[in-house]
């Protein structure tokens, strides 16, 4: 975990929690929302930025802000300040219904309408039907204090029916809040974004921006998710170079665990080079112990290695990879290596080698003598005096040979094809399910 200032959150929630405490038996006002608010973004901000223990006081601080909100006295809204945080608590995660309860209380007109009421119908599943309020009043608003909450959330009803609209608000949501969460959730939602539609250098540029800022969000294997996904199926375009220089930003462990999963999906896409690459890089970041990491990329490497001439040597690196470091799916896919390489290395029987007789040739048929006065020598491959057309049929007389044997399987080859099929579709079947989106 990044080395955050855990004795700022200490100050913080220490302070804040002095502020809630029962202040009415000194005879002093309770806080106010805006100056609640600042302590809950303060928290959210240190959780995206690596501090996963502050996730319970965000909780707690969004339990505070919302019993306080629903005590307050109407007249503490003449402070905009005050207006502003209540939306901007709604839109960071808090109670909605506390919004509609102020609302139908604001006899003053303290809060924006125009604003309650397509956050109202965004909230309640129904953002498409406000899209073009909702960009009207973003551009209004986006210089106040309310602008990059209203540009994220404006951002995810544009996503679907326009990505490229949708990207102009999360830049935007990022340029004005800078290293806060609303940062962090417009540029994941830009990967999503540009992974979906193909915009591979947009992609690679966000995730590498990610990489570098919010690595350690809690939210971050969803962005591990993304980038393995845009490394794989866009190899060819990306290049092994450009997934390189977004993994060597990161911390070795998380480094090593992005180069294991880019292997692992490669390999299962047919990218067999690429899964090579990621599996000693993986295999390089740092040595492990004897049942860590490092023998896990080795595995990953042995089993990009099957189609290869070193296939004997990735089967027996195969062997060497302890069973309780892989996943049930791994040892599936290790089964389907193993009877792959095993048929490739599997020397052929007598039995398999032998021709089979097949029909009777002309020159053993009894009722025909090749060196009898009359019977001259075929011309061309063809018998003479009979039609071409059946020259490849047998004489009436003549025995028919067993076809039968033909197509019965070599006995040595066939267990072990029986059972390389049957693995290979139990591997088919997981894989399907594993590559259904989430």
């Amino acid at each position: 975990m990044r080395a955050f200032s855990f004795r700022r959150l200490m100050l913080a929630s220490t302070m804040l929690a002095a502020a809630l405490a029962p202040r009415a038996q000194a005879g002093e006002e309770e806080l106010d929302p805006y100056k609640m608010l600042r302590s809950m973004q303060f928290v959210q901000d240190s959780v995206v930025s690596g501090d996963h223990s502050a996730a319970e006081m965000q909780r707690y601080l969004l339990g505070q802000i919302d019993k306080r909100l629903r005590t307050v006295d109407g007249a503490i809204f003449e402070d905009p300040r005050n207006v502003d945080a209540t939306l901007i608590y709604t839109m960071s995660g808090g109670n909605p219904a506390t919004l509609e309860y102020l609302v139908a209380r604001d006899v003053q007109g303290y809060f924006d309408s125009r604003v309650t009421d397509v956050l109202r119908k965004y909230f309640s599943g129904k953002g498409q039907m406000v899209l073009k309020p909702l960009v009207e009043i973003q551009g209004e608003y986006k210089n106040k204090a309310i602008g990059p909450y209203l540009a994220l959330i404006a951002g995810n009803a544009l996503m679907t029916s326009k990505p490229e609209e949708a990207l102009k608000m999360y830049d935007w949501a990022r340029l004005t809040a800078p290293g806060t969460i609303v940062e962090e959730a417009a540029l994941r939602r830009s990967i999503t974004i540009a992974v979906n539609a193909g915009m591979i250098k947009e992609g690679l540029t966000y995730s590498n921006q990610y990489a570098r800022r919010f690595l350690h969000s809690p939210y971050a294997s969803q962005f591990a998710d993304l980038f393995v996904a845009l490394a794989v199926e866009n190899v060819h375009t990306v290049g092994l170079e450009k997934i390189r220089d977004t993994a060597d930003v990161m911390d070795p462990d998380r480094r090593q665990a992005i180069y294991l999963r880019i292997a692992r999906q490669a390999m299962i896409a047919g990218e067999m080079e690429l899964a090579r690459m990621a599996a000693d890089e993986a295999a390089k970041v740092k040595p492990t112990t004897p049942n860590g990491k490092d023998v896990l990329a080795n595995f990953y490497g042995g089993l990009a290695n099957v189609p290869t001439d070193n296939i004997a040597k990735a089967a027996a690196a195969l062997d060497q990879v302890p069973d309780e470091i892989l996943s049930p799916k791994d040892k599936m896919l290790r089964e389907a290596a193993r009877a792959v390489a095993q048929q490739v290395l599997m020397e052929p029987s007598l039995e398999s080698l032998a021709q089979d007789n097949g029909p009777i040739a002309a020159d053993s048929n009894p009722g025909i003598d090749e060196n009898a006065a009359g019977h001259e020598q075929p011309a061309d491959g063809q018998i003479v005096g009979q039609d071409p057309q059946l020259a490849a049929a047998p004489a009436p007389d003549a025995p028919v040979a067993d076809q039968s044997a033909a197509a019965q399987p070599d006995p040595a080859i066939d267990p072990i094809v029986t059972s390389a099929r049957s693995k290979l579709g139990e591997i088919d079947k997981m894989l399907e399910k594993d590559s259904t989106p989430p």
